[in-house]
């Protein structure tokens, strides 16, 4: 069947292309392939009662509508400074219109109205304390909706959209049809073939390592993305409370002394809790904040950036190693205390229950991260554990838990036009997290937009 454009992929990046193309465009055949479920149908039995993750066939905190961000608490970062590349496609005042267009969208569909850190003077005090540490806070205002209002908000969109486009469920798409330099169509795991005057590819992370593949078969360009890999640190929230009653999420980057690698924060979950998460048979870590259920801690991610150089050419090859040694390790996702990692030995599920925290993920298994992690990342946790100490004292304190390991899987970056075209493919479009240009749900969100944009110009 013959459609005006195909979309790989149901996450922000897919979902916001579909709602300005329909805008631009109504009288377009549009389909969206998704190869996990709808909204309503999206579960983790993980969550709904099983000790253990059992490794779904396809995750369901990850695919399906609303990509791996429907689980998430829904963090809407309000500006170009952090969640992605597109300032290096387009003028920065472009991204900063596009953010805003996405937003109000984003509360057309039910999106709460509260945002966090607007004025600057209310968290001077922070921001002069994080320069004392040689921590960099990025000015970030974050719209935060909860899990739990995220679904409603991702459900109102595909409601919407059901009518006006073709949505596929639960099929996959195998490869992509290339003729003479230019898009044709996609093979679908059902075996059906989808053709479109325009493709657009937005598998988000979980997808990345297809993306990966099919564009090296296609030879397609690509050049390497960082690898981040660390961990998720569990404390009390009564710790990181001065900080996110102000801010909710703080982005704060460090340079570590002895490597000079960049380590972040990310994903902040003030009274959240720790999740696991399924990558094609790699169980990997992750947190989630409710909007209306709260634990007594908060998480958040620790991630240690870095680029490699040739030869080196599989980023996400490198992620999944350093998660497969803790599943090897655990039998899924690793925990230490803090204290227990800086004395060189293993925690134990007896040193846990004498902690001062509970852990919120109880499948997890106590263990030792200096066996998983590599040398070089471990040590910069440990450095910048020590730096946010000293603008939160509590966070290096022998009971904060870490989890092990969180992996962010980028692709290597596709080479793409201003347009966000792959390269010397004509009319294939490459956008959202998995595609490397990506990552967080604003920029993604934004990148649909431009990108129908530009298709609806054609």
């Amino acid at each position: 069947m013959m459609y005006n454009a195909a979309i790989v992929g149901a996450g922000p990046a897919g979902i916001f292309t579909a709602l300005e193309l329909v805008k631009l465009k109504p009288d377009w055949k549009i389909i969206l392939i998704e190869k996990g479920n709808k909204i309503e149908k999206r579960a983790c039995l993980l969550r709904n009662g099983y000790k253990t993750c059992p490794s779904c066939k396809t995750c369901g905190l990850l695919c399906g509508w609303g990509g791996a961000g429907a689980f998430s608490d829904g963090k809407l970062t309000l500006t170009p400074e952090v969640g992605g590349h597109l300032p290096e496609y387009m003028p920065y005042k472009d991204v900063e219109d596009l953010i805003k267009y996405c937003d109000d969208i984003y509360l057309e569909h039910g999106a709460t109205n509260v945002v966090y850190g607007v004025n600057r003077s209310e968290f001077a005090d922070i921001e002069r304390a994080a320069s004392l540490a040689e921590l960099k806070l990025v000015h970030s205002p974050v719209r935060h909706l909860g899990t739990e209002r995220s679904l409603d908000v991702l459900k109102h969109m595909q409601d919407y959209l059901m009518d006006k486009i073709e949505i596929v469920n639960n099929v996959a798409v195998d490869s992509l049809i290339v003729e003479n330099n230019q898009i044709k169509g996609l093979n679908l795991s059902d075996g059906k073939t989808v053709m479109a005057n325009y493709v657009v590819i937005a598998p988000g992370r979980e997808g990345a390592d297809w993306l990966t593949k099919e564009f090296e078969k296609n030879k397609i360009s690509m050049v390497n993305n960082a690898v981040d890999v660390g961990v998720r640190v569990e404390l009390p929230a009564d710790v990181m409370e001065p900080i996110t009653s102000r801010l909710y999420e703080s982005k704060l980057i460090y340079y570590s002394p002895t490597f000079g690698d960049e380590v972040r924060t990310f994903c902040m979950n003030p009274n959240g809790e720790v999740v696991s998460e399924n990558y094609n048979g790699i169980q990997t870590v992750n947190g989630h904040s409710y909007a209306n259920k709260k634990t007594p801690n908060t998480n958040f991610a620790l991630l240690v950036s870095k680029k490699f150089t040739e030869p080196f050419k599989e980023p996400i090859k490198y992620g999944q190693h350093v998660a497969s040694l803790a599943n090897m390790l655990s039998g899924g996702v690793l925990v230490q205390r803090f204290g227990d990692l800086l004395d060189g030995k293993r925690s134990t599920p007896q040193r846990i229950r004498e902690s001062i925290i509970k852990p919120t993920l109880e499948c997890a298994t106590p263990g030792d991260l200096s066996l998983v992690l590599p040398y070089r990342q471990l040590l910069s946790i440990i450095e910048m554990l020590y730096a946010l100490d000293k603008i939160a004292p509590g966070v290096a304190s022998r009971y904060t838990l870490l989890y092990g390991v969180e992996v962010k899987f980028y692709s290597a970056r596709v080479k793409l036009t201003n347009e966000l075209e792959t390269e010397g493919i004509k009319n294939l479009f490459t956008i959202g997290d998995g595609a490397g240009v990506t990552r967080g749900l604003m920029q993604a969100s934004a990148s649909g937009v431009f990108c129908a944009r530009v298709m609806a110009n054609r």
